[in-house]
Formats: C-alpha cells, sequence, structure tokens
C-alpha cells in the first residue's frame, strides 16, 4: 500500500474517508468538493449520524455517472484522542475500505492533529498497513483484497514531519509484519535450522550481523540445558547470535535482547493435550520479536549496541528426549531438576543469556518468551506480564509501551516465591507448582542475570489472535517487536 501526503482533494474520488470530530459540520468543513459536501449533508440529516468515537458508517454518491464509496468516521471529542485510539480509528477504517474493495482511498480529517505531525504520520501508516495484514501465503483461491494507495489530505504548513512519521511507521509495521510471517508458518515450514535461515535473510537485507552455531559449537559452550530440550527431536538446535553495534565507542552499554525458539512445543513427555499442540507453532513469537526489532535498529541506524540470542530447538517426545527427573547442568554451571518437561522455554532461555553475559558481554538483558499459560490467566490477551529488576529501566519500557500501544504490566518478584522453585536434589527446579506461574518462572530465570538490569516479557498471552481485533487479525501479532524498537530509541 503506497502511502502519501495531498493538500488538496481530487473532484472524483474512488473512497472518501471523512473522519468527524463533535464539533464538525459537513457545512462548514472547507476543502471538500461541493457534490461530495451535499452527498454526505444528506446521509448525515436521514442518518442522523452522530461522530461518537468509533462510529463508522458507508454509503455509496454518484456524480458524473462515477460510483463513490463514502466513509463516515467518528473521532468523538478531537482534545482526547490519544495516539493509540487513532490507531484504532486508522485501523477500522482501513478495514471498512477492504470491505469495500476500496483501491485508492483519500483520508480527511475535519480537524487537525491532536498530537504531534511525526506521531500522526507514524501511527496512520503503521495501523493501515498492519490491518491490511493477513497470512495467506498457502491460500490456493483468490487472495483477500488489498488496497493500492492511502492519500492522506491535511493542510498543515510543512509535510516534513508527517512524512517522516510515515516512513517511521511503515518500518514499523513492516518488521512487525516479517515477525507475523514467521510465527504463522507452520512448523514443518520452521524449524530451527530455516529460522536461522530466515534471520540471515533479514540480516543481508537490513544491515546487522549474524552468526549461526551449529550443534557442535553449542556442546563446546556446555548450553546443556539448551541441548537437553532438543535432543528429542531429529531438527538440530542452532544457537542465533545477531549484532547491530551502533556505538562500538561506547563500553558497559550494549543491551542484550533474548528470545525464546521454540519452533514447536509438544510438551515432551508431559504432553500437551491435542488443542494446546496446535498453535505450538508460535513458540518461537519471542525470538521472531527480537529479530523484527534488529530489524528496525538496523534500519535506524540506532547509535546503540544491542546482542539477540535465540537458543532454536524443538521440544519433541522421542527415545532420546529428555525425562521428568532429569538432572541439568547449565553453562552457568547451576543445575536444575526437570519437573515438567512442558517447562521447556526456561531451560533454553537461561543459557542462552548467560552464553549473552559471558560471551557477548551484554550489560542489559531483556528476554521475550511465550512462557506460561498463567501468563493468560492473569492478563489475559490484551496486556503483556512483566518482571524487572530495574525500575529505571521498566519507566523507559513503559515510555515506548504508551507510544506502541503494546500493554504492558508489572507483576511482583516477591521473594518468597523462591522457595517454589527450590530443589532437593539440584540448586533449582524449573517449575514452581500450580500458583504464581508467572511470577515464578521469571524468578527461574532472574536467577542467571545476576546482578545486570533485566526485563521479563511473558507474551503467552498476547502473541495471537483467534479472532480479528483492531490492527489484527486471526494469528500471529507480531507483539513486542515496536515495543522493543521503541525501548532501544528511547536508550539511543
Amino acid at each position: 500500500m503506497k502511502i502519501d501526503l495531498l493538500r488538496k482533494l481530487p473532484e472524483h474520488m474512488d473512497t472518501l474517508v471523512l473522519l468527524l470530530d463533535s464539533k464538525s459540520k459537513v457545512d462548514d468543513i472547507d476543502h471538500l468538493p461541493s457534490h461530495f459536501k451535499e452527498s454526505i449533508e444528506a446521509y448525515v440529516k436521514k442518518e442522523e449520524f452522530k461522530p461518537e468515537y468509533a462510529k463508522i458508517k458507508s454509503f455509496h454518491s454518484v456524480y458524473k455517472g462515477q460510483v463513490s464509496n463514502i466513509i463516515l468516521c467518528g473521532a468523538g471529542v478531537a482534545a482526547k484522542l490519544t495516539a493509540d485510539k487513532l490507531r484504532r480509528l486508522f485501523a477500522d477504517i482501513t478495514r471498512s475500505a477492504i470491505r469495500l474493495k476500496a483501491t485508492n482511498v483519500y483520508l480527511f480529517p475535519s480537524f487537525a492533529p491532536p498530537i504531534g505531525d511525526t506521531q500522526y504520520g507514524h501511527v496512520l501508516a503503521e495501523a493501515a498497513l498492519m490491518t491490511e495484514y493477513k497470512f495467506t501465503k498457502y491460500l490456493s483461491q483468490e487472495k483477500p483484497h488489498a488496497i493500492g494507495s492511502l492519500h492522506l489530505a491535511l493542510n498543515v504548513k510543512s509535510t516534513r514531519y508527517i512524512n517522516r512519521g510515515i516512513i517511521e511507521g511503515r518500518l514499523y509495521a513492516e518488521v512487525t509484519n516479517l515477525a507475523r510471517n514467521l510465527v504463522n508458518e507452520p512448523a514443518n515450514v520452521i524449524y530451527p535450522e530455516t529460522l536461522a535461515e530466515a534471520a540471515k535473510k533479514a540480516a543481508l537485507k537490513y544491515g546487522f550481523s549474524i552468526d549461526v552455531y551449529p550443534m557442535d559449537r553449542i556442546r563446546r559452550l556446555k548450553m546443556e540445558a539448551f541441548l537437553a530440550v532438543g535432543k528429542g527431536s531429529k531438527a538440530e538446535p542452532k544457537l542465533i547470535v545477531m549484532r547491530h553495534m551502533g556505538n562500538p565507542d561506547a563500553k558497559n552499554k550494549t543491551i542484550g535482547l533474548i528470545g525464546k525458539g521454540l519452533t514447536y512445543d509438544s510438551g515432551g513427555y508431559c504432553l500437551k493435550p491435542p488443542q494446546s499442540m496446535l498453535n505450538m507453532k508460535n513458540d518461537m513469537a519471542g525470538s521472531a520479536a527480537v529479530i523484527g526489532a534488529m530489524c528496525a535498529a538496523a534500519t535506524l541506524k540506532l547509535k546503540v549496541n544491542i546482542v539477540a540470542v535465540v537458543a532454536a530447538c524443538e521440544n519433541m517426545i522421542s527415545g532420546e528426549a529428555y525425562h521428568t527427573g532429569d538432572l541439568l547442568r547449565t553453562m552457568s554451571g547451576k543445575t536444575i531438576e526437570v519437573i515438567n518437561t512442558d517447562a521447556e522455554g526456561r531451560l533454553t532461555l537461561v543459557d542462552a543469556i548467560h552464553y549473552a553475559i559471558t560471551k557477548e558481554k551484554v550489560d542489559k538483558i531483556l528476554d521475550i518468551a511465550t512462557l506460561t499459560g498463567a501468563a493468560v490467566g492473569a492478563l489475559g490477551t490484551e496486556i503483556t506480564p512483566v518482571v524487572t529488576n530495574d525500575d529505571a529501566w521498566l519507566a523507559k519500557l513503559e515510555t515506548a509501551s504508551e507510544f506502541t500501544g503494546e500493554a504492558i504490566w508489572r507483576l511482583p518478584a516477591h521473594e518468597n516465591y523462591n522457595e517454589l522453585i527450590k530443589s532437593q536434589i539440584a540448586d533449582l527446579k524449573n517449575t514452581g507448582g500450580p500458583f504464581a506461574g508467572t511470577i515464578t518462572a521469571a524468578l527461574f530465570i532472574r536467577e542467571f542475570v545476576g546482578n545486570k538490569p533485566w526485563i521479563h516479557l511473558d507474551i503467552a498471552g498476547t502473541a495471537l489472535r483467534d479472532k480479528e481485533s483492531g490492527m489484527y487479525s486471526v494469528g500471529a501479532t507480531g507483539v513486542g517487536v515496536r515495543l522493543i524498537t521503541q525501548l532501544l530509541r528511547e536508550m539511543a
């Protein structure tokens, strides 16, 4: 979809979208062609349309034998519109235009941008391109309709900042949709080797460096916990290490991004129910998020040093698979008793974290993972739980969350819960029992970060949608890509 800025509307339009706030009167709107104004006034009067927030109506208008789609969208009180509320409006408008099979869409807001011009352009492009996304790669029938161009008609003194925002919003949407594609691919298409290949292609396209370490190198690193999880699969584990050194002279300022990379999770011998296994191709959504964020950071040439690590493998059942009761020695030397083979993600993450700290010398750690079903029970599918040991870094993440609309909520790292992950025969056990599962999983990971500032994002609830909503179609959301990208910008 092409997105650009116009100063004047043409006489004929395939699809006109009029965005009205509570104070707007159609008759008073300048720069709207008279024949459209007459049609809209007649419709508003007949249907008693009131521009309440997110209220959308559409109808057809005929002028000189040419038919136009007209979409009326209510914005409510313009002064109360936040970036996220605008994002929802632009998503709803895009979806309406797609349903009408619009080709060229002209968006005409009746009021000035209530947020900064750059952010306004960003939100528009991001919402339009993310809403248009659908994973249709394997459909043999007719593909969904795509909008050819979206023209924003806005009377501003300078187009510079709006256009800058459009470029940035397009990038955020592009790398998020890249992550969505990776997560939506089935497990017979994306497995450790092909995930590594996809990361290599992204590195070549967007301009960051990458190393992919095979099994023998992982063995030499003594990443026993990571390797144990992958033992049951014929797909060989891969350690994917991506680097963007935007400020090579800076010391003690490297950020480590750790993404969970379980390309399929059967649960191992603690086998998941069939229905629960159905979406386990998405258990690598954390890795997709860090790949997407690396693409954005490299494109934006952020002056920050970033190392992203993905321990990619499958958790399967075979004569080689690890068992409940096994004792594992991690790369750090700490030992773990396996209580549940379906609590595998944290085993791969802690070896990846220790690698990032000791071999890549990262100074901060952010891990992102579809880790616990408890996260869904606690906060549902709209809010990502966060556990951290650093209030200042969390404040930056909260700022990024507000900008991107990716909601987060801090859970307490309650010290008494450390008792729940202690083992009688090892330093730790890999589950803490039936209660506070999101917190105990985070506390388990915290045992391996030392004194480094650390943020943990559990995206088990927010990585997928089971119905169309806002900017999201059914399937992967790409959660974390925009949030992490914006956090990195806050730190650059």
